[in-house]
């Protein structure tokens, strides 16, 4: 039996009328219209905000990565010239905030203020919400792959994009897309079956 996870389920397929829709407010919010930009905003913060967790696997730090890509997309929506859906332009927008916070931290790392800090991460972690094992237990296996792989994973099972629009948003060709998120379903899949075989 195939697990929900990777079993495409509604909203995995191409989405050409909302794709159509999103992109149509990113070139009205282009031209000045302020309340077409808001509605950017709310038809493609949930992908976003999915779309930058899984790719830093920070959920605490995902809003302002969230935030950030929405920056930088109000500046750049003047030289927005909609050669792709306006969600797979966000969303490379949004690998590349998350790739230069990798890079920020590279250069400063932080220094912890607490001799256990383990123990500490642990408690900050949020208990019993509905779905957080789940969510743990993805992370855990989407870190298991490459990054391009998971890049590619995230996008088109996860974030719902079509392998097109997920082609465009990582700059590379589709066939290339499909074969990382086809051995990406494999690995998962394989690890599945041995936690199965082993519980």
């Amino acid at each position: 039996m195939t697990p929900a996870l990777l079993r495409p389920g509604p909203g995995r397929a191409a989405e050409p009328d909302r794709d159509d829709l999103i992109t149509e407010w990113a070139l009205a919010a282009r031209d000045g219209d302020a309340a077409a930009f808001e509605r950017f905003v709310r038809a493609t913060r949930r992908d976003v905000w999915r779309f930058v967790a899984h790719l830093s696997g920070d959920l605490h730090g995902a809003d302002d990565l969230t935030q950030e890509t929405y920056l930088r997309a109000l500046t750049g929506l003047r030289g927005y010239a909609a050669r792709s859906c306006a969600r797979s332009w966000l969303l490379a927008i949004a690998r590349r905030v998350v790739a230069d916070r990798f890079r920020s931290a590279a250069a400063r790392p932080r220094i912890a203020d607490t001799a256990d800090w383990q123990a500490a991460a642990e408690r900050a972690q949020p208990r019993g919400l509905p779905g957080f094992e789940e969510g743990v237990a993805l992370l855990d296996l989407l870190a298991t792959l490459d990054a391009p792989r998971r890049e590619a994973f995230v996008l088109t099972q996860l974030a719902g994009l079509p392998y097109a629009d997920a082609a465009a948003a990582v700059d590379c060709p589709i066939g290339t897309v499909r074969s990382r998120v086809a051995r990406a379903r494999e690995r998962v899949s394989a690890l599945l079956a041995a936690a199965d075989h082993a519980a």
